[in-house]
């Protein structure tokens, strides 16, 4: 495509844009889990091969190798889902009495969905080197793996929103401040002047006039603030009321920026345009909200 429609990455430019911020972030996590568990898979196959070696019995390394192998990666594959969904339908202490159903059919099809990847990646993978593989009778074969699926999966639901609970503690979360409980607040509430932002056990104020811009994540907005993403626990919608109209602007459903950290405007095919920010940042802006932000931009 041109310049002004270009694709990334296989994506539309404007979408590749929503995920400019998280990407580093992705990155390291499918990096982590890859080599967790593709080092878990020939950990086991190595352990096949010393037992083998230690009862004198023969050993079918390449077997065993499609065999862990094939597991490990339909595992990754579902993770990529279980990933998304989590951070779409996240267990809080208001929110898993109402989502813990979702949770445990998502293990029924965890369980569906990981044996029929793998037997599928095995009977490929043999055919190739001219064998025929068999998974095993039903139901026995198929039971016995649910057990261990279900446990896998027990596990990485934990996994998953301790590493989110650790990722928010260690970088700091924000909340509106709040009415104190007594004599009058230090600042309007309904258009406070500063976030409070929890990191670490401790406390400081962030000032709004430092928001870059704004994401919106489930039911999460997270505030960018000198290269750190500080969730906020709101809806986009409601964040935009309680902040200044002269200062922040909407640019989409999920994004708001800051003006003064705007560096320029790209237009894209169809209306739609890429927002460069100070930071190096790209903000989708969205064909229904361009003109606004040009007419704001132009009556500053």
């Amino acid at each position: 495509m041109g310049n002004n429609g270009r694709m990334e990455n296989g994506y539309p430019a404007v979408v590749a844009a929503s995920v400019t911020v998280a990407r580093p972030r992705l990155m390291n996590a499918v990096a982590f889990w890859s080599l967790l568990f593709l080092s878990t898979a020939a950990g086991n196959v190595l352990a096949h091969g010393m037992r083998a070696w230690r009862d004198a019995q023969p050993f079918a390394a390449l077997g065993t190798s499609i065999e862990e192998f094939s597991s490990a990666l339909s595992t990754l594959a579902l993770l990529v889902v279980l990933h998304a969904a989590t951070r779409r339908w996240p267990l809080h202490a208001d929110t898993w009495r109402r989502r813990i159903g979702f949770y445990l059919l998502g293990g029924i099809a965890w369980w569906l969905l990981h044996v029929s990847m793998m037997v599928l990646l095995r009977k490929l993978a043999f055919a190739l080197v001219g064998q025929h593989y068999t998974y095993g009778d039903w139901p026995a074969q198929w039971f016995y793996e649910f057990f261990k699926d279900v446990q896998t999966y027990s596990l990485l639901v934990i996994a998953v929103h301790a590493a989110a609970w650790f990722g928010r503690r260690r970088q700091g979360e924000a909340h509106l401040l709040a009415e104190p409980d007594d004599g009058p607040p230090i600042e309007p509430v309904e258009r406070p002047q500063h976030f409070l932002v929890r990191k670490l056990g401790k406390e400081f104020l962030v000032a709004t006039a430092d928001v870059e811009y704004a994401q919106a994540a489930g039911n999460y907005v997270n505030l960018r603030v000198r290269g750190h993403d500080y969730p906020l626990r709101i809806t986009m919608a409601a964040l935009e009321q309680r902040l200044d109209p002269a200062m922040f602007l909407r640019t989409h459903r999920s994004w708001l920026i800051h003006r003064g950290q705007l560096r320029s405007i790209e237009p894209l095919d169809g209306g739609e345009a890429l927002l460069h920010m100070v930071d190096g940042a790209r903000v989708p802006c969205s064909r229904r909200q361009l003109p606004t932000l040009r007419q704001a931009l132009a009556g500053a």
